[in-house]
């Protein structure tokens, strides 16, 4: 891929989310003007201070309507798109954000002429159990189908101050006695910093990655559930018990978790920890990693102490997860 000259438009698709606001600061520091597409720009402003004074500007737009996505791309030189939903709720379901939105965005893009990159997630594959990892790995060939020169990037479970893993496990710590380790707690992450993936996008755009490529992007350590767990809990210093929980049974009781506003579980979620969330061999040997774009992932120790301190216990210190025999 060419680089791109820093004065160029980029539209961030997706910019006011978790992994949304590091790719805008990362692009921001760097120079270029950024046009955040979401749903509701009235609640983007908190990302005005990332940049300078009118070098970031939040537009409308809904990847389930074609329209307001392309005026969202009109003369952008770069569009990246990072929209997707952990569960379905409403007209928010998972085909129609992350195949047939993703596609939208692509169409756009191949429209005006923009160069794309669309993040995506390990694990997508259209003949998964999970509709989730379907819908993501439709969603990556539709985008390809539109753009062959579109570079994909599918990281592992993102941390980061506002992450949606390792705060919520904590918070839930602080009043349950007991962690679920659903399907005993075997399978396996590569957790990466939020941080780096910004990164990769970066790359994308300044050339360092190859056109039509899948980049599978992990941090330096593989974890199991179990471990992740542990990890947590010592970081929180506090003690619970940890239970393993059979598939099965995940997936009856996520079945009534997925009735609450915010769902702590879905049965869909059930089925995606069927299976590990690592970078693959093949994607190692073939070079399309964080390090082939020249980014040395950072362990989670550096990062994950620096915002789940709010959930300590006072006064509690040096204890240990109590695990299952």
């Amino acid at each position: 891929m060419t680089a791109i000259p820093l004065e160029t438009l980029v539209t961030v698709f997706g910019g006011s989310g978790f992994l949304g606001r590091h790719v805008v600061h990362a692009l921001a520091k760097l120079g270029y003007r950024i046009r955040v597409a979401v749903r509701r720009p009235e609640l983007a402003g908190f990302l005005q201070p990332l940049g300078q004074v009118g070098q970031i500007h939040a537009v409308q737009a809904n990847v389930r309507h074609s329209a307001s996505v392309e005026a969202a791309a009109r003369d952008a030189d770069v569009v990246i798109n990072l929209v997707g939903i952990l569960f379905e709720r409403g007209r928010q379901k998972f085909d129609a954000v992350q195949a047939f939105g993703a596609e939208a965005v692509a169409l756009a893009a191949a429209a005006f002429g923009a160069r794309m990159v669309h993040v995506s997630a390990i694990g997508a594959d259209e003949r998964a159990p999970s509709h989730y990892a379907r819908s993501k790995a439709a969603g990556e060939r539709l985008v390809l189908a539109a753009v062959p020169s579109a570079v994909i990037l599918r990281p592992s479970v993102l941390f980061g101050p506002e992450d949606d893993f390792f705060n919520k496990f904590a918070a839930i710590a602080r009043f349950s006695p007991a962690l679920p380790l659903i399907g005993g707690g075997h399978t396996r992450f590569q957790p990466v910093f939020a941080g780096d993936v910004a990164s990769a996008v970066v790359a994308a755009i300044e050339g360092r990655a190859n056109d039509g490529e899948v980049y599978e992007l992990g941090g330096p350590e593989v974890r199991s559930f179990k471990e992740l767990m542990q990890f947590m809990l010592a970081t929180i210093e506090r003690q619970r018990l940890l239970v393993p929980l059979p598939f099965a049974l995940a997936k009856f009781q996520a079945g009534i978790l997925q009735l609450l506003p915010k769902p702590l579980l879905t049965p869909d979620q059930v089925e995606l920890l069927r299976g590990d969330v690592t970078v693959s061999d093949q994607a190692k040997r073939e070079g399309r990693t964080l390090e082939a774009l020249g980014i040395d992932p950072v362990a989670m120790a550096a990062i994950v102490p620096s915002y789940l301190w709010r959930f300590r216990k006072a006064g509690q210190f040096n204890s240990t997860a109590i695990g299952s025999q």
